[in-house]
């Protein structure tokens, strides 16, 4: 496989994800997981629901190049919006449901879509673009089939919001070769097979439920499950079982809220993948005791996906993210852009070749060149290289911590913390309590009260004297965004304005 389409090649993205479906058209593609039983679509059903959407968007007047903003829940419709533009070479933006009606009137106000197409009940822009609603959208399934849009694969695909460091939130812009980065994940992350059923457990909003939960499985002719829209993480282990799921793909906090439920017995079950956030050893030693299964986490961002990982048949040692999926060139460097003494900590980067990788912020030239040193695009997370080869990650950039002039991981002090029979979830971040003064301080959530010096004592047994927090604050929950991820930023910066050190 090349890495990248020959320049003069003519490529669409939707078409390469449907193409193994043509040679199986019987075979379920997608089964959407109700109450009440599944939801089935064969590939013949599902190529003919994304060629008619993309027909039906045509004739209402747009044009390969036109932004179109997606208010859709978990429903079919999303994968089908989504597709159904690709494949008239229309650029869909996936967001989340939850974005209320100035958020998502300050996106619309960037990208200037040229329709959004929208689930009941979910806030629309104040913006002029028509509105189609999911009801009429449904109307296109039927519609003849329009020919893929064959183009450059360097071409804007897809846009995906992220709020990345900057904390506010930027768009993405993916070309279409983006998805030939994902066949690196096929043996370097999932093991997939096409006889896989790989049930996802996230919103198809999130990128990584569209790649790992959809296209990957139908770019190798598998079959995508995916819970209905309101289904609870405590469901998934029922899920798992009644589907035949053979491989789950969730966040860290779906497998920490599923253990809470009874666990039944998943004969079926290979493993699990986990992405979103850092994966605690607790937790994948927890899931391997309750299902048997081992956890396989990967990271990456919205800007390239997923990159560095385990997999199965080489899971990725205690306490690492694993090593740069075949294919992947990565590298550790320090603030100039050179790389790093073996064994020290340095950025994680990843080489512009990559195919995965983003061709920049909409409408903001400056901040993507920003995010390169020569020929290298720095993510801004931190890891140092075992003996091993693996990576151990440290951390973002800017979430890192400094004790008396030493940095210091966040996920290591929260690693520790986690350990305590009665924290349930911890997160730890350098906080002002001074002009010249800071600290560390962790803030955790458990179902009792727990003593503070019970904490730092508990903490002490863990960590180095420097490592350990000054402040443990107790909180109902930790703040997270859309995808999930938590939010230190924000536990930082509330604390700081609430103790009036902003």
């Amino acid at each position: 496989m090349r890495d990248r389409p020959a320049p003069d090649a003519r490529f669409n993205l939707a078409a390469h994800v449907l193409a193994a479906g043509d040679d199986r058209p019987d075979a379920t593609a997608l089964e959407i997981l109700g109450p009440g039983g599944a939801e089935c679509w064969s590939y013949r059903q599902l190529i003919a629901a994304v060629r008619g959407t993309a027909t039906g968007l045509l004739d209402m007047g747009l044009r390969p190049g036109d932004r179109i903003l997606l208010r859709l829940g978990n429903s079919v419709e999303f994968p089908l919006a989504y597709l159904g533009a690709i494949a008239a070479g229309l650029v869909p933006v996936p967001t989340s449901a939850q974005l209320s009606r100035p958020e998502i009137t300050r996106v619309a106000a960037g990208l200037d879509p040229g329709l959004v197409i929208a689930g009941p009940d979910i806030p629309c822009p104040d913006h002029p673009a028509p509105v189609l609603s999911a009801d009429d959208l449904h109307g296109f399934h039927t519609r003849p089939a329009a020919d893929w849009h064959i183009g450059d694969p360097d071409r804007p695909a897809y846009v995906i919001l992220t709020s990345g460091t900057s904390g506010r939130t930027r768009a993405v812009v993916h070309a279409h070769r983006a998805i030939l980065a994902r066949r690196m994940m096929w043996d370097g992350w999932y093991g997939l097979r096409q006889s896989d059923r790989l049930l996802h457990a996230g919103a198809f909003n999130w990128t990584y439920t569209l790649g790992s939960g959809l296209m990957d499985p139908w770019t190798i002719g598998a079959t995508a499950l995916i819970p209905r829209a309101g289904r609870a993480s405590t469901d998934l282990p029922g899920l798992l079982a009644r589907s035949g799921a053979t491989i789950c793909a969730a966040s860290p906090g779906v497998y920490r809220q599923a253990l809470r439920a009874d666990m039944p017995a998943l004969p079926a079950l290979r493993h699990g993948l986990s992405a979103g956030e850092k994966l605690p050893e607790t937790l994948r030693d927890r899931w391997r005791a309750a299902t048997g299964c081992d956890l396989h986490e990967a990271f990456g961002m919205s800007e390239c996906s997923t990159f560095i990982s385990g997999k199965p048949g080489r899971p990725a040692p205690p306490d690492t993210l694993g090593w740069p999926q075949p294919g992947r060139r990565v590298a550790l460097l320090d603030d100039t852009g050179a790389p790093v003494d073996a064994g020290a900590s340095g950025i994680i980067a990843i080489h512009r070749s990559d195919p995965g990788l983003m061709l920049g912020y909409h409408g903001e030239p400056e901040a993507s060149a920003a995010r390169f040193a020569g020929d290298w695009f720095l993510t801004g997370d931190i890891a140092c290289e075992t003996e091993s080869g693996a990576l151990r990650y440290l951390g973002r950039n800017d979430d890192m911590m400094n004790a008396g002039g030493i940095r210091v991981s966040p996920i290591e002090v929260e690693g520790a913390l986690i350990e305590h029979p009665g924290v349930t979830e911890a997160a730890a971040c350098e906080l002002r309590v001074g002009p010249e003064t800071r600290i560390i301080g962790a803030f955790w959530t458990g179902p009792d009260p727990i003593e503070e010096d019970d904490l730092r004592a508990f903490a002490a047994e863990r960590l180095a004297g420097y490592k350990i927090p000054r402040l443990f604050v107790r909180v109902d929950q930790l703040p997270r965004g859309a995808n999930n991820k938590l939010l230190r930023r924000k536990l930082r910066q509330d604390w700081e304005m609430s103790h009036g050190q902003t």
